[in-house]
C-alpha cells in the first residue's frame, strides 16, 4: 500500500494539489556495526522510525513528508574501517543547501533533521544555513537522546551497543547475526582523562579504541527490548511532529 507521507512512494497524482507544513530528512551512515550489524543499520533505525512516526501523525490530520534517507555521514574517524563511508561535514552542508532551497522556493519552511549516526553533527550546519535561508524554520534530533536508555538497557554503549543490536532484532533480525558472532563491543579510551570526563573532545580513531568496531556490550539484546523502546520514541517523535506542524513561526516563544 502507498504510504502518502513517504515521498518516495506516493506520485504526482496525489502530490499536484497537496501541501505539506512538515518536511523530515532522515540522516543516517553506512559503516561497520561491530560484527553482527549491518553496515545500513544507523538507516533502517532511522527510515523505520520516521515512518512509523509519521503514519501516527498523518493519521491525525498533520501535513508531514518523510523525505527519502540519506545513507552516508560522518566517518572522519573509520577511514581504515573498510568500507565505512565517509561525507565531509561541508558536503553535508552542500546536499542541505541544495534540498533547502527546493522546501524554501515550494514554501514549505519547516524541516526536521532526524539523525542516526552519532558522528553527524548538524548544529553548526543549521546556523549557516538559518543564515541562507531566514524564513526557514530547521531543527534535528538524534533519538537516542530521548530517553534515559537505563530504563531499557543493561549495558551503555553508542554504537552496536545493547541498544543498536535490540533495534535490529526488532525491525531486522534476518540481517543480525547469530549470536555467538557477536562481538564484546570493548573500548579503550584516551589515556588522558579529561577527555572522558566530558568537557575536552577529540576524535577517536575507531580501529585503536575497538577490535570489533562495536562500543557497548550487545549481549543482553533481545527483540522484546527494541520493540519497547522503539514504540516509545515513535509516541514521542509522533508529538514533535504533530507539534511543529501546528507551530506559529511567528509566534515560537512563551
Amino acid at each position: 500500500m502507498i504510504r502518502p507521507y513517504i515521498l518516495a512512494e506516493t506520485n504526482w497524482e496525489s502530490l499536484k494539489e497537496e501541501r505539506f507544513d512538515l518536511a523530515i530528512l532522515p540522516w543516517g551512515a553506512t559503516e561497520a556495526h561491530n560484527y553482527h550489524l549491518p553496515y545500513g543499520t544507523d538507516n533502517i533505525q532511522a527510515e523505520n522510525i520516521v515512518a512509523s512516526a509519521a503514519k501516527l501523525s498523518w493519521e491525525k490530520g498533520k501535513k508531514v513528508i518523510v523525505l527519502p534517507t540519506i545513507p552516508y555521514g560522518v566517518n572522519t574517524g573509520q577511514k581504515d574501517i573498510y568500507l565505512d563511508m565517509n561525507l565531509n561535514p561541508s558536503t553535508q552542508l552542500a546536499i542541505l543547501k541544495d534540498l533547502v532551497t527546493v522546501l524554501n522556493r515550494q514554501g514549505i519552511y519547516k524541516l526536521l533533521l532526524f539523525n542516526g549516526h552519532g558522528g553527524n553533527n548538524f548544529k553548526p550546519l543549521v546556523r549557516e544555513l538559518g543564515l541562507m535561508f531566514p524564513k526557514m524554520f530547521i531543527s534535528f534530533c538524534f533519538f537516542p537522546q530521548m530517553f534515559d536508555k537505563s530504563n531499557y538497557f543493561e549495558e551503555k554503549g553508542d554504537h552496536a551497543d545493547e541498544m543498536e543490536t535490540s533495534l535490529m532484532l526488532y525491525l531486522r533480525p534476518d540481517l543480525v547475526l547469530s549470536k555467538e558472532k557477536w562481538g564484546s563491543g570493548g573500548e579503550r579510551k584516551f589515556r588522558i582523562k579529561a577527555f572522558s570526563e566530558g568537557w575536552v573532545w577529540a576524535e577517536r580513531q575507531w580501529s585503536k579504541v575497538s577490535a570489533d568496531t562495536g562500543i557497548g556490550n550487545p549481549e543482553f539484546s533481545t527483540r522484546e527490548k527494541g520493540e519497547r523502546f522503539f514504540e516509545d520514541i515513535c509516541i514521542k517523535m509522533d508529538a514533535l511532529f504533530c507539534s511543529l506542524c501546528d507551530a506559529d513561526l511567528d509566534d515560537l516563544y512563551e
